[in-house]
């Protein structure tokens, strides 16, 4: 039985103060309202990472994670972070390849299989992204598209790396839009990559790992999603800056 993760990016929003008390309220929401099987991931700006590492390390339901890494432990690339840096701010997850790094920082399949290996390294576990666009969609293309990413991204690990990881699926015409994929549309793609994950891991491995949704999930909307046979969970955006908006998606897990 896989555990799910609902996991909330924050993207660019909270300055330091208004990261800390959002924590702080969905922290005392799951522990007291949240009695079920699932794992919260909080994944806010680098500047709140420690202080959230630090206000959340007493509860064994949520975990922290950072939004991006360059490839290499340290050097002179000004206004990056490393995963090394990431995981002594104490996260535990780091994501890969989010449609809005793909889009606006060029990011392809074969720098961020560079990223899952730096994760990998420093004993973090990747959130890995994929997902195609409108015209994708529209022309068919979207299997073929959301292969290659989860192939040339993840196929290069072996059996141990792969268990580590966590894909994400996330249609970039549903992000921030407030259009939500169909719950059949959501399924059928998450099954798609799980016999993907099969016929390259083999069913033992690809039943352990994890898959998330995410694209304008919503409270009223997470519980069907999250009740699909390989949907396990949610990458939030817009609703994980709300606690109450958050919470209530993470109860659709349990």
């Amino acid at each position: 039985m896989r555990t799910k993760i609902v996991a909330g990016n924050w993207k660019m929003n909270k300055n330091f103060h208004e990261g800390l008390e959002l924590t702080s309220e969905i922290t005392g929401m799951v522990n007291d309202e949240i009695n079920g099987n699932v794992e919260v991931v909080l994944i806010p700006t680098y500047i709140h990472l420690n202080a959230i590492s630090q206000l959340t390390q007493g509860s064994n339901k949520i975990s922290t994670g950072a939004q991006n890494c360059h490839i290499e432990n340290s050097g002179a690339y000004t206004g990056e972070i490393s995963a090394a840096m990431v995981a002594a701010a104490g996260c535990k997850y780091c994501l890969a390849g989010h449609s809005e790094r793909r889009l606006f920082n060029n990011e392809t399949n074969s720098v961020l299989a560079k990223k899952v290996d730096a994760i990998l390294a420093n004993n973090l576990s990747p959130i890995y992204c994929c997902g195609e666009t409108l015209e994708e969609r529209n022309a068919e293309k979207h299997f073929d598209i959301i292969g290659s990413q989860v192939k040339e991204g993840l196929f290069h690990l072996n059996n141990e790396q792969i268990l580590k990881c966590v894909i994400a699926y996330e249609p970039v015409w549903a992000i921030g839009t407030g259009v939500t994929a169909s719950t059949a549309q959501a399924q059928e793609v998450h099954a798609y990559i799980r016999t993907s994950l099969t016929e390259k891991y083999g069913i033992d491995i690809a039943s352990q790992i994890r898959i998330l949704y995410g694209g304008s999930v919503k409270p009223d909307n997470a519980k069907e999603l999250f009740s699909q046979a390989d949907i396990d969970g949610g990458l939030v955006g817009g609703a994980a800056l709300q606690s109450r908006s958050f919470v209530d998606i993470v109860k659709g897990a349990v």
